[in-house]
């Protein structure tokens, strides 16, 4: 038809109403239904298992074997919750998956009904590198290691007998009621709180300022840092570097107890003590009454002991030498007559030795005065002068040979001297080497030669030469 064609229409003919819509029929599943529907649309979606990257996050083993952990985009606000149950788990596997590594995973996205949650069902792991967060948390703890704070010897002794101990947590968590618990139970202490907030984005800030509030009550001897366990993200404020500086700057001690034994933080590096639990950070710093009390009384009988023994055994040595001693007096009279007998004899020795040596002196003395040093040196002096004068008469007689004979050389050096030839009217001609010049041959035609005269030079050019023979 063409487009130009128009089609004639009364508007006035009304038009059949429209055909009623069928009722609308509702299907309603059950939850269970629902969770295999979105099951099956993800098998249909993904019919191959797939691989996916990303970091690992509050990984944590379950007693069947299982191991449960989140994945994590590292470049968006995203993540899945992950599990590799004990079949795949592998001693490699279990190298790889720690908190905050990057890992490629294999498998299947699966929407689990019994829990209403989407997770991905893992059966292999492959590295992919080191985690963001804990690229970052190895080259913290590089850096402060390089600065020692992490030394063996900037640690310090806890205090065996501490008036005041400091925690710093949560005031609602159960690691002040442990700490507490324990403290009672090992004969009490002066707990002194200073809540803090130990998770979530205020918890760096939180804990340096409780720190800081204990540091300002003289009394307080210790503190201990501490908190439940959790994954990474849970434990982050300890490993935040104004925190780990805030530990290392306490003036007193400082027991970590963050997390369990397997969680480590920064703030344990840096501690003057790591505790694997608040309960054993309160045994470490609590003395126990009770134990202390039984090994006092343990100590104190066997001393009393000890010391009723060694008195008996001394009564009994002294009975023995007081038996082989004798009476004293008898004893120091006759050391004291020895005394005076070796005195005597010791005078007398002295004397001859004294006599004996003046004899020898003055038999050297002489002999000593004959070689005087000054004597000899006159001697020599008188001979060296001797020396002195015929040296100089025999200098001055040489010299005045030398004097004579160069004289005489002289005169005969001055009458063969060339320029005593030029003084009578004869010249010396040279070529530009400086050869003196005895033949006409020795010269070419317009070669220029030096004329020396018994005043002056002359530079000349050669016209002509003339042979004699």
């Amino acid at each position: 038809m063409p487009d130009d064609v128009t089609i004639p229409f009364d508007f006035s003919r009304k038009l059949p109403p429209p055909p009623a819509a069928p009722p609308e029929e509702r299907k309603v599943l059950s939850v269970a239904q629902l969770g295999r529907v979105l099951e099956r649309t993800l098998d249909e979606a993904l019919g191959a298992p797939i691989w996916v990257q990303g970091e690992v996050s509050g990984l944590r083993a379950a007693p069947s074997g299982h191991l449960y952990f989140t994945l994590k985009d590292e470049r968006e606000e995203a993540a899945i919750d992950v599990v590799m149950y004990r079949t795949n788990v592998t001693v490699r596997a279990r190298r790889l998956l720690v908190e905050g590594a990057r890992v490629r995973v294999r498998g299947r996205p699966t929407f689990w009904s019994p829990r209403g949650r989407l997770q991905f069902v893992v059966d292999r792991a492959e590295p992919d590198g080191k985690g963001a967060l804990l690229e970052a948390l190895e080259r913290l703890k590089e850096k402060l290691a390089a600065e020692g704070l992490f030394a063996e010897e900037r640690k310090r002794p806890l205090p065996r007998e501490p008036r005041i101990v400091g925690v710093v947590t949560s005031a609602t968590g159960a690691v002040i009621h442990d700490i507490c618990k324990v403290a009672f139970r090992r004969g009490g202490a002066n707990i002194l709180l200073s809540p803090a907030t130990v998770q979530g984005p205020s918890a760096e800030a939180s804990i340096r300022y409780a720190l800081q509030l204990l540091q300002r009550v003289r009394g307080v001897d210790v503190i201990i840092l501490g908190r439940g366990g959790g994954s990474s993200d849970d434990l982050r404020a300890f490993n935040e570097e104004s925190v780990v500086r805030a530990v290392a700057a306490c003036r007193v001690p400082v027991v970590s107890a963050v997390g369990h034994e397997v969680d480590v933080t920064l703030t344990d590096f840096v501690a003057d003590a790591r505790a694997a639990t608040p309960s054993q950070a309160a045994e470490m710093v609590v003395p126990d009454e009770r134990a202390r009390r039984e090994l006092l009384e343990h100590t104190d009988a066997r001393l009393v002991r000890a010391m009723r023994a060694r008195l008996t055994e001394d009564q009994i040595r002294l009975g023995r030498i007081e038996r082989k001693l004798g009476d004293p007096r008898l004893a120091i009279a006759t050391q004291k007559r020895t005394l005076d007998e070796t005195t005597l004899r010791m005078h007398r020795a002295l004397g001859r030795a004294f006599e004996a040596r003046k004899s020898v002196l003055a038999r050297i003395e002489p002999r000593l005065l004959a070689r005087h040093p000054g004597r000899g040196i006159a001697r020599e002096r008188a001979e060296l002068e001797r020396y002195e004068q015929r040296l100089l008469h025999a200098a001055r007689k040489w010299l005045g040979a030398c004097a004579g004979e160069l004289s005489g050389l002289a005169g005969r050096l001055d009458a063969m001297s060339p320029l005593k030839v030029l003084g009578r009217g004869y010249a010396i001609a040279t070529r530009a080497d400086g050869h003196a010049l005895r033949s006409a041959a020795e010269v070419a035609l317009g070669e220029r030669i030096t004329i020396r005269l018994e005043q002056g030079r002359l530079e000349a050019d050669v016209t002509g030469r003339h042979e004699e023979s």
